[in-house]
């Protein structure tokens, strides 16, 4: 594994590729804005600080609960983004999660899960999609950086042709449209985006081996720059049609260009720790998107 703290970008122009032609486009930079513009809280709201009038907030979680937050909107495609600040130290057990799910039985949803650990040990990102109440599509990695340290942003890039899970601005993760194969794709169901920071320690360190140690409480996520550029829609809607007419639904973010690939291929050979295409165990034949998505 190469050194946690070699950035992609880097490493790309180390290698001589950052000069490569037939550029696509990087997402447009995030909009910061204060927590209530786009957000509100859901559950034990005495758990969540706000400071900084509103551009920072911070969850909490103790013994007794944790807390988290949804957004005011629900949206078909988008730009979605936040920046997090981990459980600092002794995070074992708990989860600190960032995605976007509709709200019915055959639920889609997009996941960012951050999974604490021990001091000292790395955190653990988990992805995952779900699509017509079908999930089982994790994979893991480990990041380059500290994420306690300081703020870095996760986003999600959703259209009609693929999703994009971005770390700063490293793709880790696509999901492409795959339903001329068979794969169902999020494209009629509105989601909220949420948050929240909760205690998993029946399975989020070391498969549950890991117990949360509660004499290290409260845990604290921080969180600022509270960024949505989605097409809205009621939950009863069934397609939005901006096809053509936001920057996301343009023609050079239908795929990524060939730097991205080199950066997720980056990614998926120094820090991915589970594939869920390649766990034999769970899937004998090769689900059908994984090629697509470059996944192996």
């Amino acid at each position: 594994m190469v050194s946690c703290f070699v950035s992609p970008v880097l490493w790309l122009c180390l290698l001589g590729l950052a000069s490569d032609s037939a550029m696509a486009a990087a997402p447009r930079k995030p909009i910061d804005v204060p927590f209530q513009r786009n957000y509100a809280p859901t559950w034990a709201y005495d758990h969540i600080k706000y400071i900084n009038g509103g551009n920072e907030v911070q969850l909490s979680l103790d013994k007794y609960t944790g807390t988290g937050f949804q957004s005011k909107g629900s949206y078909l495609f988008g730009h979605f983004s936040m920046q997090i600040k981990l459980v600092p130290g002794d995070s074992a057990g708990t989860v600190t999660a960032f995605y976007l799910s509709s709200q019915n039985s055959e639920h889609d949803e997009i996941d960012f899960e951050f999974l604490g650990n021990r001091t000292n040990q790395p955190y653990i990102v988990q992805t995952n999609v779900f699509t017509g109440g079908e999930g089982d599509r994790e994979q893991r990695i480990y990041l380059w950086f500290d994420p306690t340290k300081d703020y870095h942003s996760y986003s999600v890039l959703w259209n009609m042709y693929q999703i994009v899970f971005f770390v700063d601005d490293v793709p880790i993760r696509v999901f492409k449209n795959c339903e001329d194969l068979g794969v169902r794709f999020p494209f009629n169901q509105p989601m909220k985006i949420y948050s929240s920071l909760w205690n998993a320690d029946d399975w989020a360190t070391r498969g549950g081996l890991e117990k949360t140690d509660w004499s290290k409480a409260p845990f604290i996520a921080s969180y600022r720059s509270f960024h949505v550029d989605g097409c809205e829609a009621s939950v009863e809607a069934k397609f939005c049609a901006t096809q053509g007419q936001r920057w996301w639904d343009q023609k050079e973010f239908r795929d990524l260009d060939s730097l991205q690939y080199r950066s997720l291929s980056w990614v998926r050979r120094e820090y991915t720790i589970y594939n869920y295409c390649t766990d034999r165990s769970r899937s004998p034949v090769m689900p059908p998107e994984c090629s697509r998505d470059r996944d192996v």
